[in-house]
């Protein structure tokens, strides 16, 4: 008989019954079967002292305006703003979830304990505690909290099961989170639709899509308001080479054609050759936001696309918890990883183990531990997303596709550092004046490392923070006062207007609070002020959409007219600045980690929501959005 359900019997001796509640229903019965609970009531299992039952994931809400209040029912300017002098939760209006959370409620009366095995993140706790509090619950809660739903992971949970009250923080955070955007959205939406739509206009304003679409609007703006200029660029060929002038570009022809004459018909000379070895180390871990950059990089996968599909290979056991913001392994999961590097070697699609010979070259040695991947202290609630080492098997594309993401990442992590040469040639063409310098650059891999992993994959090249390609060539073999004719041009370019938002630029914006930065350390540092979860994110971008608010083309967000009207009528820059946003979001991780007090946190939003309707009902002006 296999041991854990042993143990769980000898448990059963001591307590009377257990009643342990998951997010979803599939999640539920992988927990009962493994806690021998095998008798199906339909709503709940039972069986080995236990009961296992689950919520839908929500099952309750904050309590609408109308419920506080007979006056707030009705949409009037007078009644704002609607500030609740204790905040309190309902059942969502639904059949089936009533009918479940009856099935809960009957459980929780009679349970002796209640394990709570929600999603171990801050929206799971805020769901399960919502469902206990409106069930009235007064027997002792335990917490599991596991990263993955392995076998394994769920027994070793189970082995170690947590004090509720530990995570009493992470749920003030999410209910602090849940009572902010209520305070802001209720409220600024009612004061501007009232104020400035038209024709019934309903003008959607949130603490965290609000300021999303300002930094769209902003750059759609940019855009528009471009006015591409003229210049000149001079340049030579030498050797099959290309050479460009350091001088930079010519904002006038007649200075670019100048420079061309000095140089037209002369010998081209190389007057300097440097060579500087490098090595460019594995890119780190996937978080959730970086697996949705790439995802949207690669494959054009929106953020809830991608969001969705890591979330259904978390639940079949296949990749580790998807809802996290950092991009590292605590230390106590090295000695796992054989064992996950064992099931790649075993995975299969369509006959053939992608990952076989890309492990090979580990096996035999003990795997590399280096900081960058393993370092307890940069992980809180969960580590970076990497493969669980079950053996997949009946995915579709979209599913193979994210997982073989996050399979490659992992197994690169482990490989050597790609050691390259980059080269730098100086050259010049002598004038009347002084020698006229031109320069190329190169860049060698020497040793592909980790590359390696990713070969033959183009989207691997080194990319821009928008994901553009940054195209690297290698140069033939050059000798310092080597000299011989050349073929100078002198083109004409205009400049171009920033780039559009993507999925993935625009998430990249939001987890910096607006600041586009490509470099890894620097993004990592400025998460702590990111504009929404990395969970939440995804949900924003397509409320914004459903609004028509913003629209794609092809791979690129553009703003609507609404969009931009709507942005151009908030003046209140609590509501549109990321920065601000990224303010409070810093503030809700704080509660998170007992470093600021959550009251402190709602007192402030009242008085700022208050600010905000007095300046707006003050507006003199006659803007209206809408037709």
């Amino acid at each position: 008989m296999d041991f854990f359900v042993t143990l769980c019997r000898k448990i059963y001796t001591f307590a009377n019954m257990i009643v342990c509640i998951a997010e979803k229903p599939s999640v539920g019965r992988d927990i009962a079967r493994i806690l021998g609970a095998t008798t199906d009531h339909r709503t709940y299992m039972e069986g080995n002292g236990y009961q296992v039952t689950w919520t839908f994931g929500h099952l309750c809400e904050l309590k609408e305006p109308g419920d506080y209040c007979e006056n707030w029912k009705h949409w009037s300017l007078a009644a704002l703003p609607m500030i609740p002098a204790r905040f309190g939760i309902k059942l969502i209006s639904d059949d089936g979830i009533k009918r479940q959370f009856a099935t809960i409620q009957k459980l929780y009366d009679n349970a002796d304990e209640i394990i709570n095995c929600g999603d171990a993140g801050q929206e799971g706790e805020l769901i399960q505690r919502w469902v206990m509090q409106k069930a009235k619950v007064k027997c002792p809660v335990k917490r599991l909290w596991i990263s993955s739903m392995t076998d394994e992971a769920i027994r070793d949970g189970f082995r170690n099961l947590k004090e509720q009250t530990d995570y009493d923080s992470l749920y003030l955070a999410g209910v602090s989170r849940a009572i902010g955007d209520w305070l802001l959205g209720m409220n600024a939406t009612r004061l501007y639709t009232l104020k400035y739509g038209r024709n019934h206009q309903v003008l959607s304003i949130g603490r965290v899509q609000t300021p999303t679409l300002a930094l769209i609007v902003q750059r759609q703006k940019e855009i528009d308001n471009f006015k591409p200029e003229p210049y000149w660029v001079l340049s030579t060929v030498y050797r099959d080479t290309l050479f460009t002038a350091t001088k930079g570009r010519f904002t006038s022809k007649e200075d670019g054609e100048q420079a061309f004459s000095l140089i037209d018909g002369k010998p081209f000379r190389i007057s300097k050759v440097t060579k500087k070895n490098g090595t460019e180390q594995p890119k780190q871990l996937y978080d959730l936001t970086s697996l949705q950059v790439d995802c949207n990089r690669k494959f054009g996968y929106s953020a809830e696309m991608t969001l969705n599909t890591v979330q259904a290979l978390y639940e079949r056991k296949l990749t580790t918890y998807p809802r996290v913001d950092t991009q590292y392994l605590s230390d106590d999961i090295y000695p796992k990883c054989p064992g996950i590097m064992n099931g790649l070697f075993q995975a299969k699609f369509a006959g053939e183990k992608p990952y076989a010979e890309l492990i090979r070259p580990l096996g035999g040695k003990p795997l590399k531990k280096t900081k960058r991947v393993f370092d307890t202290s940069k992980v809180t609630d969960h580590h970076s997303i990497i493969p669980t080492g079950v053996v997949p098997g009946g995915l579709t594309d979209v599913e193979r596709n994210v997982y073989n993401l996050v399979a490659l990442r992992f197994i690169s992590v482990f490989y050597p550092d790609c050691k390259f040469s980059t080269t730098t040639v100086l050259g010049e063409v002598a004038s009347d004046d002084k020698p006229i310098e031109f320069k190329a650059t190169g860049k060698e891999i020497l040793d592909k490392g980790w590359r390696a992993v990713y070969e033959g994959d183009a989207t691997e090249a080194p990319t821009d923070v928008n994901g553009s390609d940054a195209k690297e060539k290698t140069l033939p073999h050059f000798t310092v006062g080597e000299s011989g004719p050349h073929k100078p041009t002198l083109t004409e370019k205009q400049t171009t207007p920033p780039k559009h938002y993507t999925e993935a630029s625009l998430l990249r914006a939001m987890e910096t609070a607006g600041k586009l930065v490509d470099d890894e350390e620097l993004r990592a540092a400025l998460k702590e002020n990111g504009i929404g979860r990395p969970s939440s994110r995804a949900g924003i971008i397509e409320t914004l959409f459903k609004r028509h608010y913003i629209r794609r083309k092809k791979k690129n967000i553009e703003a609507t007219d609404t969009g931009i009207a709507l942005i151009d009528t908030i003046h209140e820059k609590l509501l549109t600045s990321a920065e601000l946003t990224g303010i409070w979001e810093k503030k809700l991780r704080d509660i998170e980690h007992h470093k600021y007090d959550a009251a402190e946190f709602i007192n402030g939003l009242k008085e700022q929501i208050t600010n905000i309707v007095n300046d707006v009902l003050a507006d003199k002006s006659n803007r209206h959005i809408g037709v």
